[in-house]
């Protein structure tokens, strides 16, 4: 038994093997280190890139249920941009 794994060990294509799988794996430069590393990132970016779709598409449903009506453009623009009408005052009140 110790033969026949001597003599495999010494074939010089399983060298030949073992060698380029050694230098594609750790070596090269789209190691498996660096495929991982790249693999998370595309992750991280798919995350990223999904929740701008959702903001994207809760802006829009906004967007569209403002337009729709004066009465909601003008409470939006009251709440978000603290605008008013000419015989108005406006007080803020923070609290602390």
């Amino acid at each position: 038994m110790k033969l026949s794994i001597w003599s495999i060990l010494k074939n010089k294509y399983f060298i030949a093997t073992l060698v380029f799988i050694v230098w594609v794996g750790f070596f090269d430069q789209n190691n498996f280190i660096h495929q991982q590393t790249l693999r998370g990132e595309l992750n991280k970016i798919k995350k990223e890139r999904q929740f701008y779709i959702d903001e994207i598409h809760k802006d829009t449903k906004m967007y569209l249920e403002i337009i729709s009506s004066d009465e909601r453009m003008e409470k939006y623009a009251r709440e978000k941009y603290l605008m008013k009408r000419e015989n108005e005052d406006v007080f803020l009140i923070v609290y602390e």
